[in-house]
């Protein structure tokens, strides 16, 4: 079964997830990360008070890569959009 994961997001990278120009992320797997699960997004370092619209968002794993010179511990996930009807995140 899909897991739900939330994590933090720096400030910086919200705009270039928003735009389809970031389309993975590298984490600290810590969490188990598996393609078919979801994240949702917290921007950690946002504007005090301010609406951020990725949190409104959800993404599924489409991919997850360790090993092949990733630093032990760590994987790199891709991330797709899930638009309504795509998921039940």
């Amino acid at each position: 079964m899909p897991k739900t994961h939330k994590i933090k997001l720096n400030y910086e990278f919200q705009d270039p997830i928003l735009s389809g120009e970031k389309s993975f992320e590298v984490r600290w797997n810590d969490r188990g990360y598996q393609k078919g699960d979801f994240v949702k997004f917290h921007v950690a370092e946002g504007r005090k008070n301010a609406y951020e619209p990725i949190e409104d968002k959800m993404y599924r794993i489409t991919y997850v890569l360790s090993g092949w010179h990733i630093e032990p511990g760590y994987v790199v996930f891709g991330i797709k959009e899930v638009k309504d009807g795509d998921g039940d995140g």
